[in-house]
C-alpha cells in the first residue's frame, strides 16, 4: 500500500502536500471555533466561500471576462465571501439569534449557488465538486500558499495564543485584563473566513469542514484541556490526511472522503472508549 503511494507522488505531491497542509491549518482554526461550541458558523462561512466561487463563476460566464473564472479571482471571491461570512455571524443582529444569521448564511448561500449556476452544466458540476472535495487538483501554486498560511498560522498562535485563548474561553475576563473583545472578535471571524475561503476551492466544503471541526472534537475528548489541543488537534489532523490519502490511493478512493470517514471513525472511537483526561 505504501509503496504504491511513494510510486504515485511524483505526480500527485502537489495535492498530497497541499491536502495535509489544509488538514493542519484548519485544524489549528478549529480549536478556537471548538471551545468557543462554533461548529455551525463553521459550516455557513464555507457555505459562504463556496456561493463566492459560483459567483466568480457567473460573473465570468454573464460579462464574457476570462478574468473572473480564474484562480486567482476565484480565490479571491472565496477569501472575501467567507470573511464576511464570519464577520456577519459573529454578532447578533437586532434582535436574532447568531444561530438564527448563521442559519440564514447557510441557506441563502447555498440556494444561491445553485441559482447563480443552475443553467450552466459545468458550472452546476463546479457547484457539486465544491460541495464534495476536489484535493487531486491541487497545484503547486496552491501548496505554495499553504505553505504561507500554514507558517502564518503558526506564527500567529506562537505570538498570540494567551490572548486568543482568553478571549475564546472568557471574554468578558478578556474584557477586565486589558483586551479589546471586539478587535480580538475581528481578528478571529478574519482568520476563520481566510482559512476555509483559501482551502475551500482547492479541497471542498466536506473536506474543509471535516478538518475543521472533527480533529477538534477528537482532541477534545481525548484531553479536555485546551492547551494540549493547540498540539494534538494538529498531529491528528495529519494522521487522519496522511492515512487517508494512502488508502485512497492504493484502492482508488477520492482522497477527501476517505479522511472525513477517517476522522469521523476516531471521533466514534473516542466517544465509545473510557478516557481519563488526567
Amino acid at each position: 500500500m505504501f509503496n504504491d503511494f511513494i510510486s504515485s507522488w511524483g505526480l500527485f505531491y502537489p495535492s498530497y502536500i497541499t491536502g495535509w497542509l489544509v488538514a493542519f491549518s484548519l485544524s489549528l482554526v478549529g480549536v478556537f471555533v471548538v471551545a468557543r461550541d462554533q461548529i455551525f458558523i463553521s459550516a455557513a462561512v464555507a457555505q459562504a466561500s463556496s456561493f463566492g466561487v459560483a459567483l466568480g463563476l457567473w460573473l465570468s460566464l454573464a460579462t464574457g471576462i476570462a478574468w473572473f473564472g480564474s484562480d486567482v479571482a476565484l480565490m479571491n471571491s472565496a477569501v472575501l465571501f467567507a470573511v464576511l461570512a464570519a464577520l456577519f455571524s459573529s454578532h447578533s443582529i437586532r434582535r436574532d439569534s447568531v444561530e438564527a444569521v448563521t442559519g440564514w448564511i447557510f441557506l441563502s448561500a447555498s440556494s444561491g449557488a445553485m441559482l447563480l449556476l443552475t443553467h450552466s452544466p459545468h458550472g452546476t458540476e463546479e457547484v457539486h465538486r465544491l460541495l464534495a472535495s476536489s484535493l487531486i487538483g491541487a497545484t503547486q501554486f496552491d501548496m505554495w500558499v499553504f505553505v504561507g498560511f500554514a507558517v502564518f498560522t503558526v506564527g500567529m498562535l506562537l505570538r498570540y495564543w494567551q490572548p486568543l485563548l482568553l478571549f475564546t474561553l472568557d471574554p468578558r475576563m478578556a474584557a477586565t485584563t486589558g483586551l479589546s473583545v471586539w478587535r480580538w472578535g475581528i481578528f478571529k471571524a478574519l482568520w476563520l473566513g481566510l482559512a476555509v475561503g483559501l482551502s475551500i476551492r482547492v479541497s471542498g466544503m466536506l473536506y474543509v469542514f471535516a478538518c475543521l471541526v472533527l480533529p477538534a472534537l477528537v482532541a477534545k475528548r481525548l484531553c479536555g484541556e485546551i492547551g494540549r489541543l493547540l498540539w494534538v488537534t494538529p498531529i491528528i489532523a495529519l494522521f487522519a490526511s496522511g492515512f487517508g490519502f494512502v488508502f485512497a490511493n492504493h484502492y482508488d478512493f477520492p482522497p477527501g472522503q476517505v479522511t472525513v470517514a477517517v476522522l469521523c471513525s476516531l471521533l466514534v472511537l473516542v466517544w465509545l472508549l473510557p478516557i481519563n483526561k488526567d
